[in-house]
């Protein structure tokens, strides 16, 4: 993280979201703050986790990580984040989440101007309201990013900064070695998770036969995943043999964006994984199937949406309400690998 003087007149907390991919798209918050108020002091408030990925946004001067979990209010952790934020003395913070327990810190700490979206009866936390929403702005990044920008503002997507997070070659280096990544051949990364639901998730077999099909290709297999994905993982990298490694709960976000930063390509469903691969600078190819690319695309020029747009989708619900999840079954391993093989033989389309 960069330093900056204690003694700049603005100090902006920012609230940060709680999920992996909406973290990586707060960056675009982040940037565009840095570059309308540049001799602000940018300090983030996040759950522990986050830390490794905060790491890797030049933005942010300082991060407090604290233990907040999805559904559970901890008014121990909530008081003492606002005892701290209320010595630091900030002049606004900016709240990203809809959650009633978001906003309590910085009312509790008695920031002046809390910018936030209104959401769950917190009228009285959240002084400084923007009107967003997913009509007004369809693009999950653009209704993060205007909260720094001034009321009424209505980018379209390619008018915000993208989120960029910085991959580290000596780190990069020493996981290879500790894991035992060596070897030759192009490298695809698979992220086969998706912490929302299954609906999210590409089925198990089509992942298994796409590391299959990649290995016998002569290419190499990362599979990425989180602590609950560990045994979905041994299976994909099973099925690829020796040519595939599982890194499912080996490594934390920072090792991930430094592996994936390594990659050819990266296939994910959409998934914080999909966020951080877009951000790391990987080649992304995103299957969509109950979301809808139009609110959480893969930030990145290069990347490739694979998305049947079915008369069902999107639902957004995190099992097919129908049963039959078409949206995804219906994603070939032969169209996944066509996108993979076209690119690895034009790769000038990365240009």
């Amino acid at each position: 993280m960069t330093s900056r003087p204690t003694t700049t007149p603005e100090s902006i907390l920012v609230v940060a979201p709680g999920w992996v991919g909406d973290l990586v798209m707060s960056q675009s918050l982040l940037a565009t703050l840095r570059s309308r108020r540049p001799d602000a002091r940018l300090e983030v408030l996040a759950p522990t986790w986050a830390g490794p990925l905060l790491d890797r946004m030049p933005e942010v001067d300082e991060a407090h990580l604290v233990p907040i979990d999805h559904g559970r209010l901890r008014p121990g952790v909530l008081l003492r984040a606002a005892a701290r934020a209320r010595r630091d003395g900030h002049t606004q913070a900016i709240v990203t989440r809809r959650s009633l327990k978001s906003a309590l810190v910085p009312f509790l700490a008695g920031i002046p101007v809390r910018t936030g979206i209104l959401g769950e009866s917190r009228h009285l936390l959240i002084n400084d309201v923007r009107e967003v929403d997913g009509d007004s702005h369809p693009a999950a990044v653009v209704r993060l990013a205007v909260l720094g920008m001034e009321v009424g503002a209505s980018p379209t997507i390619d008018e915000v900064p993208w989120p960029r997070l910085e991959a580290s070659t000596d780190a990069g280096d020493r996981l290879v070695a500790a894991h035992g990544l060596e070897g030759d051949g192009p490298v695809v990364g698979l992220a086969s998770g998706a912490a929302f639901g299954p609906a999210k998730r590409w089925p198990q077999e089509n992942w298994e036969r796409l590391c299959r099909a990649l290995t016998a290709g002569g290419r190499r297999v990362w599979v990425f995943g989180g602590p609950g994905e560990v045994e979905e993982g041994e299976r994909i990298a099973a099925a690829g043999g020796p040519g595939a490694v599982n890194l499912c709960g080996r490594t934390d976000l920072g090792a991930v964006v430094d592996l994936m930063a390594r990659c050819d390509a990266v296939v994910s469903n959409d998934s914080g994984l999909m966020h951080v691969a877009a951000a790391s600078g990987a080649r992304v190819i995103a299957l969509f199937g109950s979301t809808s690319p139009n609110n959480t695309p893969p930030l990145d020029q290069r990347a490739v949406v694979i998305w049947h747009d079915l008369e069902c989708s999107p639902c957004y619900a995190r099992e097919c309400p129908l049963g039959h999840l078409r949206c995804l079954r219906g994603i070939e391993v032969d169209e996944v690998l066509g996108h993979i093989e076209r690119r690895d033989a034009n790769p000038a389309e990365d240009g």
